[in-house]
């Protein structure tokens, strides 16, 4: 699927990072009534703390447009264990799940798992073996699978489970490993769960770009965001979304944002520090050239009051913000169509398989 003809509008997602347990169903619910079309969730595992992935699956079924979109680890986890938990959260949130994919340098998740530490080049192979793992058994039950035939007392056609036989290649740097599957699930509601990456971590030599759906693209400033999504664009052609990755801190309350005292810390993502006014104009510059931006808050609570009363109504009004999704999936956010299983047995797979690729 080509991204190359751009929509009018683009989409924004917000990163909810800084909402614990006791404030996540309400920030959550903010951002989707403001009109946002994704909330993500970083994977920061602390002693105590539920992981990205379960924090998710906590917002899917409370929610009814906002995609859920968490963080999960390629590298230190099991990657069987990573596709059917993700293809549970597509089902909790109504087809509305995605999966970032993250690859980092940790000796201490390694230690936490008894692994060899891994890092380099051998990160991004760990990361497209866990992808190519996930994708295969999402496939690996047919959309028909499950047959609930009560006369025969047949829950599922056999036929229509597929082993994946996945194993790592040659030159895998790390301790080989196969996947038999099939998955212990039924495929996800949107067949395949969109995938996005950092930009850095794909292309040639790393994460093949035709296994992911999107891209997350950061740099230094604000005026270099522009750019380097141009970069990017170019070098991983129009096959994939590019979502451009930005810090906010906004005037709020009463107080500027030099003077808050919850900015966050410094990062490797652009960061707006200022009135409502100016990060709406970059957001329209940012969504002529990417299909979506993701907001990075100072403190969720603070900048989601703005956002949703300020900066996100205004974008709508200008045309630069497409409208929520009403009942729809986050592949429909990324404009992906449904694909077809790639073990399908169905005639309909089947006669479109003789007659080539569209």
């Amino acid at each position: 699927m080509s991204i190359s003809n751009k929509k009018a509008s683009g989409f924004l997602a917000i990163e909810l990072d800084g909402a614990g347990y006791v404030n996540l169903a309400r920030a959550v619910l903010d951002a989707e009534s403001a009109g946002f079309h994704a909330a993500t969730f970083k994977d920061a595992p602390e002693a105590g703390r539920a992981n990205a992935l379960q924090r998710a699956a906590f917002a899917g079924p409370i929610t009814r447009t906002i995609a859920v979109v968490p963080e999960v680890d390629t590298v230190y986890t099991e990657p069987f264990h990573i596709s059917t938990q993700l293809a549970s959260l597509d089902y909790v949130s109504g087809g509305r799940a995605g999966w970032i994919v993250t690859a980092d340098e940790s000796p201490e998740a390694a230690a936490a798992v008894g692994r060899s530490f891994v890092e380099g080049d051998a990160l991004a192979q760990e990361a497209a073996a866990s992808i190519e793992v996930g994708r295969r058994l999402w496939d690996s039950w047919e959309d028909d699978a499950v047959i609930r035939d009560v006369a025969t007392g047949r829950y599922l056609d056999v036929d229509k489970l597929h082993y994946v036989d996945f194993e790592t290649p040659a030159d895998f740097s790390g301790t080989p490993y196969s996947v038999k599957g099939p998955s212990i699930i039924p495929r996800p509601l949107q067949g395949q769960l969109p995938v996005l990456a950092a930009a850095k971590l794909v292309g040639e030599g790393q994460v093949p770009v035709e296994v992911v759906d999107a891209v997350l693209v950061s740099a230094p400033t604000p005026e270099l965001l522009t750019a380097e999504i141009r970069d990017v664009r170019a070098r991983l052609g129009g096959s994939v979304a590019i979502v451009a990755e930005l810090d906010v801190v906004l005037d709020a309350r009463g107080q500027s944002a030099a003077s808050r005292p919850a900015a966050p810390p410094e990062s490797d993502r652009a960061r707006y520090s200022g009135p409502a006014g100016g990060l709406i104009d970059l957001l329209e510059v940012l969504l002529a050239e990417a299909e979506g931006v993701r907001l990075h808050p100072a403190a969720v609570e603070v900048e989601l009051e703005e956002l949703s009363r300020l900066v996100l109504p205004e974008l709508r009004r200008l045309g630069s913000l497409r409208p929520p999704v009403q009942d729809g999936t986050f592949r429909d956010v990324l404009g992906l169509e449904r694909p077809q299983s790639r073990y399908s047995t169905s005639a309909a797979a089947i006669a479109a398989g003789k007659q080539g690729p569209a």
